[in-house]
């Protein structure tokens, strides 16, 4: 399955998604039954092999089992990714690790990250006025405060407002908080997922 909002970094075809959640899936298993990082694969589409952002996130059902990620487009989008799934498995401080029996169960989702554009905003209602609910994934910056919620977060929280709120929470903020300070930037993402496949026998 691929949904997708636009992206203006990365010109990815359902294929080579499907292979980036492949390589984000095995390097999850490869750390669990080695204790090792999977090697990087060679001979890889270019898109993949650029630097970029992303996030992974691990789902069981409808339950959220770890996402962890990079807003820079620092190493190949390969990396970011391979390396993101490893952390989402086993580093996300608000659950357990994720076993190897349980990895099979899980749907692994890769969203892809265009550059963060610089939001500017005097208040609240600017920032709202601003936002494109459902296509926007938003980050707070404030002080040694900072947080992201990613564009698919609208699907649970699909209000403005609530959605800041949460964003704010999630940064140890106040809902009404505001300062000087406080900045914020937007993406879009494009997102790949094995949602359905046959994970033991991939």
């Amino acid at each position: 399955m691929v949904a997708m909002s636009s992206t203006d970094r990365f010109d990815i075809s359902p294929e080579q998604g499907r292979l980036l959640v492949k390589l984000a899936r095995q390097a999850i298993a490869y750390r669990l039954e080695t204790g090792k990082d999977l090697p990087p694969a060679s001979k890889l589409p270019e898109p993949l092999s650029k630097p970029g952002a992303a996030f992974v996130s691990l789902h069981k059902g409808e339950d959220l089992r770890g996402c962890i990620g990079s807003l820079l487009a620092k190493k190949p989008l390969v990396e970011t990714t391979m390396e993101a799934a490893v952390d989402a498995a086993l580093n996300d401080p608000r659950f357990e690790p994720v076993s190897r029996e349980e990895l099979d169960i899980l749907t692994v989702k890769a969203s892809v990250l265009s550059d963060a554009e610089p939001i500017q905003a005097a208040n609240d209602q600017e920032l709202i006025e601003q936002l494109r609910p459902g296509e926007d994934g938003l980050i707070l910056h404030d002080g040694k405060r900072r947080a992201t919620f990613l564009p698919a977060v609208w699907e649970n929280i699909p209000d403005p407002y609530e959605f800041l709120a949460n964003l704010k929470a999630k940064a140890g903020l106040m809902p009404d908080h505001w300062s000087p300070t406080l900045h914020f930037a937007r993406y879009t993402s494009v997102t790949f997922s094995d949602e359905g496949a046959n994970h033991p026998s991939d």
